[in-house]
């Protein structure tokens, strides 16, 4: 005879004290950002009141909660999904598409790309593609994964010069977003690429001396037999309505010196 034990979900009570915690709002504090009072955020979270959904998705706004998570708020609280969830390839998102489309192709001879929540390239514009050269196939065979080209030992690591300031660089800006979201996902990602081995050799020069861009940490790539500088910037979504879009990201590099952008306009492809 055996004896089967199943643990139920944890309800919504448990789910939004679990962000306030993680956010360090006291319940008076959030009670007053969403017009409640502590009494009611208090019986939310020991289950004593179920919330309507318009409070799921008031405390989910000010706890700033992720929108895949405030779904599964909705979910935990007995209610459908608010935000749909929709690929990019989805003939709803053509207008998407087209957009950063025209804003990759705008931005070369300078690379660009589009990422989702788990750093899949999704799109990439010829500035991109003129760096890859020497990076296994493996690599590059879809689904193609930033973190995996640039930190893997088959891919861009052994041609960065400061590869461990920029590898720490990515991994805290992993543990940032690790640190705002639940991802298991993201997480073995994390755990995949910090286990990555550091080359024997190289590697080791630092960009924080010598006259490299004062004002942020470039990342200083071998290319052609020559070294080239970029500063990196990432942008989002303003106040995004699909889970899909609200993990997108656009990581655009920006040459950190004049002889980067001169030599970039030489070696991307016509």
């Amino acid at each position: 005879m055996t004896t089967t034990t199943t643990v139920a979900p944890p309800g919504v009570g448990a789910l939004l004290r679990a962000w306030r915690d993680r956010r360090r709002i006291s319940q008076l504090e959030l009670a007053l950002r969403a017009d409640s009072s502590a009494r009611h955020i208090s019986f939310i979270e020991t289950g004593r009141s179920r919330p309507s959904q318009e409070m799921v998705l008031r405390l989910a706004d000010h706890l700033d909660v992720p929108v895949r998570e405030r779904n599964a708020l909705l979910i935990a609280a007995g209610y459908a999904p608010h935000y749909p969830e929709r690929a990019v390839d989805d003939p709803s998102m053509s207008a998407l598409r087209e957009g950063m489309e025209r804003l990759l192709t705008g931005y070369e001879p300078y690379p660009a790309l589009v990422l989702d929540g788990t750093y899949e390239v999704l799109a990439a514009n010829r500035g991109i593609q003129a760096l890859l050269e020497g990076v296994a196939d493996h690599l590059l065979t879809p689904p193609v994964n930033a973190m995996r080209i640039t930190l893997h030992p088959d891919g861009l690591a052994p041609r960065i010069r400061n590869l461990r300031e920029w590898r720490g660089h990515l991994l805290d800006q992993m543990d940032r977003q690790l640190a705002l979201m639940r991802s298991a996902p993201l997480r073995e990602l994390y755990d995949e690429v910090a286990g990555y081995p550091l080359p024997e050799s190289g590697g080791r020069e630092s960009a924080t001396g010598g006259g490299h861009a004062p004002f942020a940490l470039p990342m200083m790539i071998e290319h052609g037999g020559r070294v080239l500088s970029f500063i990196s910037t990432i942008a989002t979504f303003n106040t995004p309505m699909d889970v899909t879009v609200s993990e997108l990201a656009i990581e655009t590099f920006l040459p950190a010196d004049p002889e980067t952008a001169a030599a970039l306009k030489g070696i991307t492809p016509p």
